[in-house]
């Protein structure tokens, strides 16, 4: 009962079984076990993915009286003005990859980043949001089956592959979303597990 006490069980709020699986791979290194909370993040409209990642947390926390991770991503293109940037979700769902590449038709600068925003919240303590950002290029075709959202047409700086040609350890090398969680993860075993 003590252990259980020691080490109260944290969630990560996604339905999305490889963001987990990423999430799943770095905390574990760190000896921290995450369990996958597979709700509908209740998302306020915003342009800015830290106050949408800290509203999920905080609503999440509230409702099912836990320790919960909420993490928001976006791809963020220089020559589109940030688009799609906090909407990538919604992007992709509706013109998806092939309408990505439509738009950066004869487009040569194709510098583009994404940012990955982690929010920790509970019940009993103020939420901590740690953001990262990998930059990279948009390739000109989808390449990889692996990864998921846009991974396809991602190219991190520093690697010739897409993010969807890696497996989660090798993207976790690079990705913003890997950053995050391992800031996360120092956070949480200094400043929290330590004061159980």
């Amino acid at each position: 009962m003590s252990e259980e006490k020691a080490k109260p069980k944290l969630y990560f709020a996604t339905e999305n079984l490889g963001k987990f699986k990423e999430a799943y791979e770095v905390l574990s290194k760190s000896g921290i076990e995450i369990y996958q909370l597979p709700v509908k993040k209740l998302e306020i409209q915003s342009d800015d993915l830290e106050e949408i990642a800290k509203f999920s947390a905080e609503q999440l926390a509230k409702e099912y009286k836990v320790r919960v991770l909420v993490e928001d991503a976006g791809l963020f293109i220089d020559e589109l003005k940030g688009f799609p940037g906090p909407f990538s979700s919604y992007t992709y769902k509706t013109i998806g990859i092939k309408g990505i590449l439509k738009l950066m038709e004869n487009v040569s600068n194709r510098d583009a980043y994404f940012k990955s925003v982690v929010c920790y919240c509970s019940p009993s303590e103020p939420s901590a949001v740690f953001v990262s950002v990998v930059r990279g290029v948009i390739s000109t075709v989808p390449r990889g089956s692996g990864g998921f959202g846009f991974d396809p047409i991602f190219i991190p700086e520093g690697s010739k592959k897409t993010f969807a040609e890696m497996d989660v350890v090798e993207k976790n090398l690079y990705s913003h979303r890997a950053k995050s969680f391992n800031a996360f993860a120092q956070y949480y075993l200094e400043k929290i597990l330590k004061s159980c």
